[in-house]
């Protein structure tokens, strides 16, 4: 047996397309593009690429983007003006402030301080509930990309077995939620979790949010399952890698993501549609 791949790459594009389409509809009769500030702080090499994809992906939709490019020693004051500067700003619809931030400065405090209309990243607590709750606007990119994933490979997720490892507040919390609200039975795995791998072989979906290099092995996946690799790590040959043991996984599995190509290009692609969201609320809004 050969896992189908699900192919991020393509969904993505597609995701985009119809981004572009419906970004040039409104541009034309609102006169106003939609506007994304991106602000990163100090020269963590990952994040200037995450932010170079991100502006990369705003010229390819439509989008007006705004870079902020602040120096490491920052201060937390400076930053919170800044977030201030930008929640006021009315070409601004989405603010996206790369995490992680240097030590001296909060990220708890500067995501509170973030607009929760303008939170693309929905990580405000305001925006967390309202996903934990199942009514939403804004969707964590990387758990709404993992839906688009499955969705893409005619997954129902209803009444399945859904094995999250992994308990971040950016991936495996949320990610628990939106399976849950689509009706599947959810585990969540995590470092204390006793008898790991019996239960990952029990799952029909499997979701890997855990960063560390090929973490899930072939023993611990039930044959024709659907597994989604949400890690980024760097292998002892630098090169990209996953969580998943891809090449012995994808002999096992129904369907896989590979890394790269995976998961990375939707989170993206959801950051878009996110800033698209928040465009079209604040124009409704206005309007009388």
């Amino acid at each position: 047996m050969n896992a189908e791949i699900i192919d991020g790459k393509a969904v993505s594009a597609s995701v985009k397309n119809r981004i572009a389409v419906e970004t040039a509809a409104l541009t034309e009769k609102n006169g106003r593009k939609p506007g994304l500030a991106v602000v990163i702080v100090g020269e963590n090499p990952a994040s200037k690429v995450y932010v170079n994809n991100k502006k990369k992906a705003c010229a390819e939709v439509g989008f007006e983007s705004f870079e902020y490019a602040l120096a490491e020693e920052t201060s937390e004051e400076e930053l919170l003006n800044l977030v201030k500067k930008l929640n006021a700003d009315s070409k601004v619809d989405g603010i996206l402030v790369q995490l992680p931030l240097p030590r001296h400065i909060s990220e708890n405090k500067i995501i509170n301080a973030i607009d929760p209309k303008k939170d693309v990243d929905a990580f405000h607590p305001e925006n967390v509930g309202h996903i934990m709750i199942g009514d939403y606007s804004f969707l964590p990119c990387t758990p709404a990309g993992v839906m688009e994933l499955i969705a893409s490979a005619g997954v129902s997720i209803e009444g399945k077995h859904c094995v999250v490892i992994g308990r971040s507040n950016i991936v495996g919390k949320p990610m628990s939620m939106l399976l849950l609200h689509k009706n599947g039975t959810v585990t969540i795995c995590h470092s204390r979790t006793k008898n790991l791998k019996e239960i990952t072989k029990t799952a029909d979906i499997l979701i890997a949010a855990v960063g560390k290099a090929y973490f899930v092995t072939a023993d611990m996946v039930k044959e024709g399952a659907v597994v989604i690799d949400v890690g980024m790590n760097r292998n002892a040959e630098n090169k990209l890698c996953g969580d998943v043991d891809y090449e012995n996984v994808k002999e096992v599995a129904g369907f896989i993501t590979p890394v790269p190509g995976g998961v990375g290009p939707m989170t993206i692609a959801m950051l878009m549609e996110n800033t698209l969201t928040a465009y079209k609320q604040r124009r409704d809004s206005e309007c009388p």
